[in-house]
């Protein structure tokens, strides 16, 4: 079962194929994905990854995080679910509820 990696302190120069590579060397990468502004197209400077098993993943935990890439210090760890009704900039959740 894949597992999903959150990757922080990107540089924004970094592009889905660099972070491919640099988690291949850990194990089977099934997506490696650099977060962008919508209206810009600037990294926002993290990112996902999707190894193809808990165990890889591990070890792309244990081996990449707190190492230095371009300068910054990459936080790797899993990826937390995302929320169903997400959380956003106004706190999500049924608006009816706060009157």
């Amino acid at each position: 079962m894949s597992t999903k990696l959150y990757v922080g302190g990107l540089p924004y120069s970094t592009t889905e194929a660099e972070l491919n590579e640099l988690f291949a060397k850990e194990g089977a990468v099934e997506s490696a994905r650099v977060i962008t502004d919508k209206f810009t197209g600037q990294s926002r400077g993290f990112g996902f990854v999707e190894m193809s098993s808990g165990e890889e993943a591990q070890r792309a935990i244990a081996s990449l995080n707190g190492t230095q890439l371009g300068g910054r210090a990459l936080t790797v760890n899993e990826a937390k679910p995302q929320g169903k009704n997400g959380g956003g900039r106004f706190g999500g959740g049924d608006r009816a509820s706060r009157f």
